[in-house]
């Protein structure tokens, strides 16, 4: 006969994700893991059009949203749930222009942005304040992913699209401010 002795010290208590929160997290990976592989696309054309710069930029950009979606699926599972990883729809491999790549890339973070904001109003309906409180980072993130996808955009308006070659020394610059 086996005995089992409930020990303060030893007592772990989960708050489980309501299904509601954690389906609405999981649709969340699906944008994170598409996020990446845009920013994929646009590095692998940004490559190939000759910008090994902006290249770059995509390139990074497209593992801080891998993280992003590593950091959602490990908060999933950390509360119980299950992170089922879905799959991801292609990306589109072309744009006509750099600053059409970043005016995409604009509007992509904004749908993210509006994706996040979402998510804290139904955590905030649900009364999942951990969660809301733990979105907060994103809330923080997305600003400042706005931010400076605007910044670059300004830019290419000052620059025009005939002088992209010193702008795509220095984006990466950009990136490192920010």
């Amino acid at each position: 006969m086996i005995f089992f002795y409930l020990c303060p010290y030893f007592l772990i208590i989960t708050i489980m994700l309501s299904s509601k929160v954690e389906q609405i997290l999981v649709e969340q990976v699906e944008k994170e893991g598409y996020s990446s592989n845009l920013y994929l696309a646009m590095a692998s054309w940004a490559e190939t059009e000759g910008f090994p710069g902006i290249s770059d930029w995509f390139y990074a950009q497209a593992n801080e949203e891998h993280g992003h979606m590593l950091k959602l699926i490990h908060y999933v599972i950390d509360r119980g749930g299950k992170a089922i990883i879905p799959a991801f729809k292609q990306p589109p491999v072309a744009w006509k222009s750099v600053q059409d790549a970043f005016q995409q890339a604009l509007a992509h973070e904004q749908m993210v942005s509006k994706s996040i904001n979402n998510i804290v109003g139904v955590c905030l309906e649900d009364k999942d304040y951990a969660t809301c409180q733990w979105m907060q980072w994103f809330v923080t993130e997305q600003i400042e992913e706005e931010s400076t996808v605007n910044a670059i955009l300004d830019r290419l308006k000052l620059i025009g699209e005939g002088s992209l070659y010193n702008f795509d020394k220095d984006i990466m610059s950009m990136r490192a401010s920010s």
